[in-house]
């Protein structure tokens, strides 16, 4: 499971986005967006968080790792 802090998201074209950046990185990973936060959780994926995280910032958001 990884954890993301992502700024930027406002709508939901904005969790389309991101949740598409991330399929396009681990096709097989779950995500859960809590757009009021800003928090993404990525389930069940195989791809590194580095990996995911910059599909991520490719799609102009700028992402953290999300501390517990």
């Amino acid at each position: 499971m990884h954890n993301f802090e992502v700024s930027g998201m406002t709508c939901g074209h904005c969790t389309r986005a991101v949740t598409d950046a991330v399929r396009r990185v681990d096709p097989q990973a779950t995500v859960d967006v809590d757009l009021p936060t800003g928090r993404i959780t990525v389930q069940g994926g195989t791809a590194p968080w580095a990996q995911v995280a910059a599909s991520i910032a490719d799609e102009g958001y700028p992402v953290r790792e999300a501390v517990a």
